[in-house]
């Protein structure tokens, strides 16, 4: 019998299909994951032609609200994401994927998107810049 790993990229994101519920703008919340440390990078929006993408290409694609269009995510940066792992909660209206982050994920040159915690009542910052993000980006960069 066929598993989800030896399905072809169709049959995987036509069952995938049937299971999501986006929200009214086809959009569904997907969370980053470094797949071998738990490490929790960052949270973007995916919609259906980006899931399958993401899935034939092993890459993560997102969609990008801002921008109106596909996000590769490190297409401009090179901090992209290899797909290990997409996971699907209980009620299939968000995603979780465990990835292989290259580099750093957030557009500020964290590792992770979540460097400030609330602390005694205080925001706080727990982590600095590992690379600045104007060399990733360029001057007045946007995140990418």
């Amino acid at each position: 019998m066929p598993t989800p790993q030896t399905d072809p990229p169709s049959v995987r994101q036509q069952a995938l299909a049937d299971v999501l519920l986006p929200d009214g703008d086809g959009l569904i919340p997907a969370i980053a994951q470094q797949h071998d440390t738990g490490e929790v990078l960052m949270m973007a929006w995916m919609n259906r032609v980006s899931i399958g993408e993401t899935l034939v290409t092993g890459r993560v694609c997102y969609w990008s609200r801002s921008r109106g269009r596909l996000w590769r995510k490190g297409e401009t940066s090179g901090q992209f994401q290899r797909l290990v792992e997409m996971r699907l909660d209980c009620d299939g209206d968000t995603l979780l994927l465990l990835v292989d982050q290259v580099g750093v994920a957030c557009h500020t040159g964290r590792r992770s998107c979540f460097y400030r915690a609330v602390q005694g009542g205080q925001l706080h910052e727990i982590a600095a810049p590992a690379v600045d993000p104007d060399l990733l980006y360029g001057v007045g960069h946007s995140h990418g």
